[in-house]
């Protein structure tokens, strides 16, 4: 059973890439990117604790789906095919609760392993 409550209203932004959910008076805007590296599923969490995937290269990943599953959780299908993770109400409540955690941690790590957000996207510029 969730703890957490459930958000009273929940929009897809497809241009922005970002899934908004409304708590009460608190309002949250998660990147698709954020959602994606932080995926619930063994693909990315891993099957034991210590066995998680570190997510590279999802800066531009958008969410082509939200699949409402049973009365606990959502699907999010993503834009790069990944659609494996279910994102409960306590999982939705806690990204957007504790992003500003996630986020940092996140960019740690990536930075410790070396990689980055862009995947080897090349910046072109206009001059």
């Amino acid at each position: 059973m969730s703890k957490a409550p459930l958000p009273t209203e929940i929009k897809l932004h497809k241009k922005s890439r970002t899934l908004e959910l409304t708590y009460g008076d608190d309002r949250f805007e998660l990147t698709a990117e954020y959602l994606r590296v932080h995926s619930p599923s063994a693909e990315v969490r891993g099957h034991g604790i210590g066995n998680g995937v570190l997510q590279t290269g999802k800066k531009l990943v958008g969410i082509k789906e939200l699949i409402p599953t049973g009365n606990y959780a959502l699907k999010i299908v993503f834009d790069d095919g990944h659609d494996s993770g279910l994102y409960t109400w306590d999982c939705l409540h806690d990204l957007a609760y504790n992003y500003d955690q996630y986020w940092e941690t996140y960019l740690a790590k990536l930075k410790a392993a070396g990689e980055s957000r862009d995947g080897g996207l090349i910046a072109i510029g206009r001059g």
